[in-house]
């Protein structure tokens, strides 16, 4: 196994030699702060490209490569999402490792901000509903409690989160981060206030990184190809993917699109259609705790400076919705 790249080799961003890959040539994949993402190319005539991501990170458990695979198995008839041809537990400092098929598309976020540089109005707002539809359709798959997912049964570790708690669990961070006691003070005043709108919702499958950068969208749609990047996935609040697609694009026509695809994919599911604003208020308040754990960090990378932008609005405003 010496030959199977270790966590620190692959900070480095070149192809390595992997027995579990049986050969295949790697090449990284554009996108994603981690360099873990490879194409895993084929050196024997009749195999496919593969999609080889290394789970390396501190964060990944050693069961992470079968959760994510039983995560994209349970959705597979749901949304578009690759096949899965391996996953591999970790073994020490051997990172877990798992294959998938190689999708079609580009990243939906260049579309996106193309579509937005060139005023297409209406393709913005197709993206919109296409995106707003995989949130709706996620927050469709019921869970029966809130929490992790502890191993590729799916099994829940629940957890319990109140936002005022929440601002208190990370009120060192953001003041290590330069935030005043004052303004850590009316962050979770408006926490407080946020606590409502999140009240009696049924628990439901949560992707927790859905942004137009983990989806493959046909630009010619747009319509999209491809949901990936499952690593934080777990059992939540249904608004919690709905907040993080609106949380830095906001461009109107692309936000009315998810809005709208959003309520009727759940209005569908229940037989209630939740009204758009209040849909907007719950997609707010649930992203709230994606954006203080990030402004918290202290490693500073570009999604961190705009989460620190955007709650320090929040909280001057004391507007859920406010921007920089």
């Amino acid at each position: 196994m010496r030959n199977v790249p270790t966590r620190h080799a692959l900070a480095s961003h070149t192809p390595h030699a992997d027995p579990r890959l049986a050969g295949r040539r790697l090449e990284p994949l554009a996108g994603g702060w981690s360099g873990e993402t490879f194409r895993a190319e084929p050196s024997a005539p009749g195999q496919v490209t593969l999609v080889a991501r290394y789970l390396a990170a501190e964060h990944h458990a050693p069961e992470a490569a079968g959760i994510q695979a039983a995560l994209l198995r349970q959705v597979s008839g749901l949304l578009p999402v690759p096949d899965v041809h391996g996953a591999f537990e970790s073994d020490g400092p051997v990172p877990g490792l798992l294959l998938t098929e190689l999708l079609p598309g580009e990243r939906g976020d260049l579309v996106l901000d193309r579509l937005v540089a060139e005023g297409r109005d209406d393709d913005l707002r197709t993206l919109g509903r296409a995106l707003g539809g995989v949130a709706g359709t996620l927050a469709g798959v019921r869970m029966s409690d809130v929490g992790t997912f502890a191993d590729e049964t799916l099994r829940i570790e629940p957890f319990r989160l109140v936002l005022p708690e929440w601002v208190d669990d990370h009120a060192a961070g953001l003041a290590a981060v330069g935030w005043s006691g004052a303004e850590v003070a009316a962050l979770r005043a408006v926490a407080e206030d946020a606590v409502p709108a999140l009240a009696g919702a049924q628990p439901c499958l949560v992707h927790s990184d859905l942004n137009p950068k983990n989806v493959l969208v046909d630009p010619a749609g747009p319509r999209v190809t491809g949901v990936l990047d499952w690593e934080f996935a777990h059992a939540g609040h249904p608004a919690t993917d709905l907040g993080n697609l609106l949380r830095f694009d906001r461009h109107p026509a692309y936000v009315d699109g998810v809005l709208d695809e959003w309520c009727a994919v759940v209005g569908r599911a229940t037989g209630f259609r939740p009204d758009p604003a209040v849909a907007a208020d719950a997609a707010r308040a649930a992203d709230l705790v994606a954006l203080v754990e990030l402004a918290a960090r202290t490693v500073t990378t570009p999604v961190v400076r705009r989460a620190r932008r955007h709650l320090r609005a929040i909280a001057r405003t004391g507007d859920l919705h406010a921007a920089p």
